[in-house]
């Protein structure tokens, strides 16, 4: 059930990323917030096709492509143990065997931010 729900988010994310890109454009325009509003709504919320592909290139390869756990643990349920913070910096430093990733501090947050919202 969570690999076929898990394959549905990403199916609709990239059908959504793929049509609605040209809109957001307009959209900070119009808000009047130009960059500056662009980074505050970044920090808040997840970018979930960015999240995605970070995983994808980082972290499947030992978490499993949807989560299940290979090498590494399962990562389904971190999002109870952890808070966005620590997984950041879990992320960034390494932990135990998982060496630290060579990742942006930005992507790894917005990762333990969707890492966390999909409880």
């Amino acid at each position: 059930m969570k690999k076929w729900l898990l394959t549905l988010l990403f199916g609709g994310t990239l059908v959504l990323s793929a049509c609605g890109g040209g809109g957001d454009e307009g959209a900070e325009e119009s808000d009047g917030g130009g960059d500056t509003g662009g980074e505050e709504t970044t920090s808040e919320e997840v970018d979930v096709a960015a999240a995605e592909q970070v995983y994808e290139q980082n972290c499947a390869s030992c978490h499993g492509g949807d989560m299940e756990g290979n090498v590494g643990p399962a990562l389904t349920d971190v999002g109870s143990n952890y808070s966005p913070e620590e997984i950041s910096q879990i992320i960034q430093e390494g932990k135990g065997s998982m060496p630290a990733q060579n990742v942006q501090p930005e992507e790894a947050d917005n990762v333990a931010k969707w890492l966390t919202s999909m409880e």
